[in-house]
């Protein structure tokens, strides 16, 4: 049995981690405020975007733009993966990996080659010591998303679909739902596909000098945004998963402290009971 010393001591550290993890928790929950907002504001950006690429290219072949070009054979496909830099978010990165492992072994069991791009460490790190024959680049996540690291990403991949390395394209990572869940979601992006839904509107304006040359604007662009839109989506989702992760770990420390010091009292009465029966016996022995 632990003496009096060794519980206090371990009381101490214990209460060393938890304000640790309250304070992890109370950082985790301002980023959250911020990446939220981040990431409801890029909804609607990228769903204008992606309608009005249909608006434009309503009437048009897929040749309009070599984004658009659906491959007959489709034998080569990547996958850009979005993870965290740090740990200490619970499940958050172990569900998406292994829902891309899963993904993964679909297009191979169909015997397509896989290549993979990973958008943090945590993927990237999974994936080298399994598939690092298979990895193509890592763009680590640091402390924010930025719209260029997006772009980086885009270009990269679109590079390599446009070359005839790769026949496709699919987004995967966490999708942002509530402070408590976060989903994770396999979105193609190439070939693009622009909304359907939008594609029977009417244009509200003219275009100068044909939809040819806006579309050779507009893709590029609308890429980058559904790389944009899923990293902050994916980032909002790992400052959710730390918090609820912190807040469950100083839920732990407080019940352990709760215990450690019910312990503590049980044994320094113990020990207070056991003198007096000393002294009480040394009396009557006396």
């Amino acid at each position: 049995m632990p003496n009096l010393k060794d519980i206090q001591r371990r009381i101490g550290s214990i209460k060393k981690t938890q304000q640790i993890t309250r304070a992890m928790r109370m950082v985790a929950g301002a980023k959250l405020r911020r990446a939220q907002t981040a990431s409801e504001n890029a909804r609607p950006y990228a769903d204008r975007m992606r309608a009005t690429v249909s608006q434009v290219s309503q009437g048009l072949s897929e040749d309009a733009h070599p984004l658009f070009e659906q491959r007959e054979s489709l034998k080569k496909v990547e996958f850009v993966l979005a993870t965290s830099d740090r740990g200490l978010c619970g499940g958050f990165n172990s569900n998406v990996i292994k829902f891309a492992e899963k993904q993964i072994a679909e297009r191979e069991a169909e015997g397509r080659e896989v290549s993979i791009t990973t958008a943090g460490r945590r993927g990237h790190d999974f994936f080298r010591r399994r598939r690092s024959a298979q990895l193509e680049d890592n763009y680590p996540q640091h402390s924010w998303v930025t719209y260029v690291q997006a772009s980086e990403i885009a270009k990269a991949v679109s590079g390599r679909f446009v070359s005839g390395e790769i026949d496709e394209a699919f987004l995967v990572y966490n999708e942002f739902v509530s402070a408590m869940t976060q989903i994770p979601k396999s979105v193609r992006l190439l070939p693009f596909a622009a909304d359907d839904e939008a594609g029977g509107e009417t244009l509200p304006y003219e275009i100068e000098p044909d939809p040819e040359s806006l579309l050779g604007v507009l893709v590029p662009k609308a890429v980058e945004v559904e790389i944009y839109r899923a990293l902050l989506e994916n980032q909002t989702g790992e400052h959710a998963a730390r918090m609820a992760a912190m807040e469950s770990a100083t839920r732990n420390t407080e019940e352990l402290v709760d215990k450690l010091t019910l312990q503590f009292n049980r044994a320094r009465q113990a020990a207070i009971t056991k003198e007096l029966v000393e002294i009480v016996s040394g009396a009557e022995a006396l």
